[in-house]
């Protein structure tokens, strides 16, 4: 029975990019299906980051912490780069003051945490990415608020505070609960550490799910400019990711990484965040941008796996 779940898990993470269109299609076809998750997005949310503090491995961020300046510079490449992409993105679009507020939001989020698992699968330095992704979501109550307030403050009102609150009770609270947890677990870890993902990419799909559902009609109208953003704006992260790397001096691996760290924004978060503080509008570049930037680095994945040496000399 336990085997049984196990597979199944792994099966639903595995196949997250498909199950994540699929999601979307449906949703778009039919949005009751969807609809009826407005009243708990958040908490879906909320699961993704608990999943996350159950499957950090602790010593392997401390082997990653003995070279912080690392870190520390791919942080900052996070929360400049994207922003600045995302801001004058819509700054150049001809797209509603929400809509442009929605791509500032998920351009200022921190990392996604399918990241680690996209690195992971196409050869990077997963302990980077781990620490990376962990630093940013720890510092994105602070950061995120900010960065939005001064990059969308001229289009629509930011309320700082309660953005703030939320961040912390969605993110930082069942971030922390997942690694207290992931302590106490002894002989069962290693089941938590095969559920988690699934639970994490069930979440995704739901709340990604509910935003284009929530935006169907919306679509038809701004959809062909929202798609053309969506892939821009994560095609300048994985290629600013790339080239920076080199500029800092980074190895192959971990200009991989960083190009995957800078691409995968962690659009759950600006969708829960212009779902919870927006109209549902708001929340449409995100909920697109996750579809995408999955789509994206599964298909990069695959290749890399099969270039590995190369990317390892590069």
């Amino acid at each position: 029975m336990i085997n049984t779940l196990i597979t199944a898990c792994r099966l639903v993470a595995n196949q997250l990019a498909l199950l994540v269109v699929l999601g979307a299609v449906l949703a778009y076809l039919h949005p009751p299906l969807f609809l009826l998750f407005k009243s708990s997005f958040l908490w879906f949310f909320a699961a993704t980051m608990f999943a996350m503090g159950i499957v950090l491995d602790t010593a392997e961020l401390q082997k990653t912490l003995r070279r912080p300046w690392q870190i520390g510079i791919g942080v900052m490449t996070q929360y400049t780069v994207m922003p600045l992409f995302g801001f004058l993105l819509a700054l150049l679009s001809p797209l509603s003051p929400e809509l442009k507020l929605g791509f500032i939001i998920v351009a200022c989020a921190p990392g996604a945490m399918a990241s680690n698992v996209m690195v992971y699968l196409a050869g990077g330095a997963v302990a980077f990415s781990v620490a990376m992704t962990t630093l940013a979501t720890f510092l994105s109550p602070v950061l995120t608020p900010v960065l939005v307030e001064v990059l969308g403050g001229e289009l629509l009102h930011i309320p700082f505070w309660p953005m703030m609150e939320t961040i912390i009770l969605t993110v930082v609270v069942p971030l922390a609960a997942g690694m207290l947890l992931r302590k106490q677990l002894g002989r069962h870890l290693e089941l938590a550490r095969a559920v988690s993902p699934a639970v994490a990419a069930i979440a995704i799909i739901i709340i990604c799910s509910y935003a284009v559902a929530a935006n169907q009609a919306r679509i038809a109208t701004v959809g062909g400019w929202v798609i053309a953003l969506v892939v821009l704006l994560n095609a300048l992260g994985y290629l600013s990711g790339w080239w920076l790397g080199r500029l800092y001096g980074f190895d192959g691996q971990h200009r991989l990484t960083l190009a995957i760290e800078i691409g995968m924004q962690n659009a759950g978060l600006g969708v829960a965040l212009a779902l919870a503080h927006f109209s549902p509008q708001t929340a449409l570049p995100g909920a697109l941008f996750a579809v995408w930037c999955i789509l994206t680095a599964t298909g990069a994945s695959a290749w890399l796996r099969r270039h590995g040496a190369v990317m390892q000399q590069a």
